[in-house]
């Protein structure tokens, strides 16, 4: 019988997000942002202090797109970015797009690449403050 699930992630964690071009205050508003609206597969908080050393250049995260538990971007401040911030998005075509459109909801989005397989998309996007 076959299984998305592998042994990292279960088969509902369905859309990784890859952040670049940002440091950890950025990687942690999108990806508290995004864990308002969609569990976390993994732990999402970068955290707040640096212990040294050099900082990660792509931060990462997965999420299970069927765990909708709000729209984003309702209510209260924007989150701050810095900096605009790169962000990649792979799994299923669905759970990609229903990504794509909180991450619109909440921040200012612009669509750089955008490729579909015959399961999976791949999106390519450049994140702003709003």
């Amino acid at each position: 019988m076959a299984t998305n699930e592998t042994s990292n992630h279960p088969a509902h964690c369905d859309v990784t997000v890859q952040l670049s071009d940002c440091g950890r205050q950025d990687a942690h508003a999108v990806f508290a942002s995004l864990d308002r609206v969609f569990a976390a597969c993994d732990p999402v908080d970068p955290g707040e202090t640096h212990t040294g050393g050099a900082e990660p250049t792509v931060w990462m995260a997965t999420f299970d797109s069927g765990s909708a538990r709000g729209e984003g971007g309702s209510g209260g401040e924007p989150p701050a970015l810095g900096t605009r911030v790169n962000a990649l998005l792979t799994g299923d075509a669905h759970a990609v797009d229903e990504v794509e459109k909180a991450l619109a909801r909440i921040f200012e989005v612009h669509s750089t690449e955008s490729v579909s397989g015959e399961h999976e998309r791949e999106a390519r996007l450049q994140l702003g403050p709003r």
